[in-house]
């Protein structure tokens, strides 16, 4: 059976935990570098990375990577990959991607370059000179990073932190795949209760409850190499099916948010109702200062206003102060605050028992933790 070299992006800081997710899929030679995690797999494993992985951005097919200082060597080496394995004589093959640090620093440039390349491949191969692209697309995607060129076939489609549950979300959401690592870090099992005080669209209560019920985030979307005539349509339904039969369905998670905002409220139920979780999580409308101490062994995880976006810096300080008094240690609850404010230990009141280098976004971000 073919072997592929399956690459996954990820938000920087949660490659240990994506590397973790693929390990527990079974992926083979996995590889670790920043912002990444290549591993191989069959085709089965195509269809299980982009159904069952939480914290990876897209599941892409390394074709192959090569050094190339000037368009020649690109047009060269990207002639000499095997596109003709995955694109048909009637396959759309649309190219973009990023160069960073390197000699070819013209994106347009090298779309160009590589698209030409991929053309005279498939020419040769197909016999034609004009290709209409009207069937399935593959998209093809590049990076270079110091002058290291690697050319991928995107199999994914939108990215994988689109799981179908939030259509539309408040001002400064986290992304899904960052509120997924954050939970995997947190230790989430199955019969957890996690609160959240800052609720919003309910991120981080619906992730925690997919975590929690064993319920793979892409089990209810469609990806692009579904349609891909390379592939074996069956081991989407396939992997589809062996994905719910592992969720667990008496798992005792409960999950709890709350937020100032109505709306917020509102959307994070509706949203939740879309995962399918709805049964397993409550949400209300309640200020901070109005939080109680949870019931003992619990999680609280959130992602507090920050002044960059919502708040002016003074109030953000201030709603850090708000979190000290009501967030007390013990009692078996832990809490997970992720945070860009390089001072929120001083305004809190307490040093965190560990700290993480993440990124919401562009944010770059610390994820407090504190479970002593």
């Amino acid at each position: 059976m073919s072997k592929y070299t399956i690459s996954c992006p990820c938000l920087f800081g949660l490659e240990s935990v994506l590397s973790g997710e693929v390990k527990r899929l079974g992926g083979e030679n996995i590889q670790v570098s920043d912002g990444k995690v290549t591993f191989t797999g069959d085709q089965a494993m195509i269809a299980k990375a982009n159904i069952c992985l939480r914290t990876a951005e897209r599941v892409q097919l390394l074709l192959g990577s090569f050094t190339a200082t000037s368009f020649t060597q690109l047009f060269d080496q990207t002639v000499e990959l095997p596109f003709e394995e995955y694109i048909g004589a009637k396959d759309a093959f649309p190219v973009k991607g990023w160069s960073l640090n390197s000699q070819l620093h013209s994106i347009p440039d090298c779309q160009s370059i590589i698209k030409k390349a991929a053309v005279k491949r498939l020419e040769k191969v197909y016999g034609i000179s004009w290709f209409e692209e009207s069937g399935p697309i593959h998209q093809i995607q590049f990076s270079i990073h110091k002058d290291q060129v690697s050319i991928l076939l995107d199999t994914s489609g939108a990215g994988l932190h689109k799981r179908g549950y939030r259509q539309t979300s408040m001002l400064a959401p986290i992304k899904e795949t960052l509120a997924a690592g954050i939970v995997d870090l947190a230790h989430i099992r199955r019969d957890n209760v996690v609160y959240d005080p800052f609720c919003g669209s309910g991120t981080f209560v619906i992730e925690s409850a997919l975590h929690g019920m064993n319920i793979a985030p892409g089990i209810r979307r469609r990806f692009a190499a579904e349609q891909w005539g390379c592939l074996d349509s069956s081991i989407w339904k396939q992997e589809r099916e062996a994905a719910y039969s592992r969720i667990c369905r008496d798992s005792a998670y409960r999950g709890y948010g709350f937020d100032l905002d109505g709306q917020a409220v509102q959307l994070a139920s509706d949203n939740a109702y879309k995962a399918g979780i709805a049964q397993r999580v409550r949400f209300a409308q309640r200020d901070i200062a109005d939080f109680q101490m949870p019931e003992p062994e619990t999680t609280v995880i959130c992602n507090p206003p920050y002044g960059e976006r919502l708040l002016d810096i003074r109030q953000a300080e201030d709603l850090y102060q708000k979190m000290g008094r009501v967030f007390q240690p013990g009692q078996g609850v832990n809490y997970y605050i992720i945070s860009p404010h390089e001072e929120f230990e001083s305004f809190f009141g307490r040093k965190a028992d560990k700290r993480r280098k993440l990124y919401n976004g562009m944010i770059r971000c610390q994820l407090f933790m504190y479970y002593k």
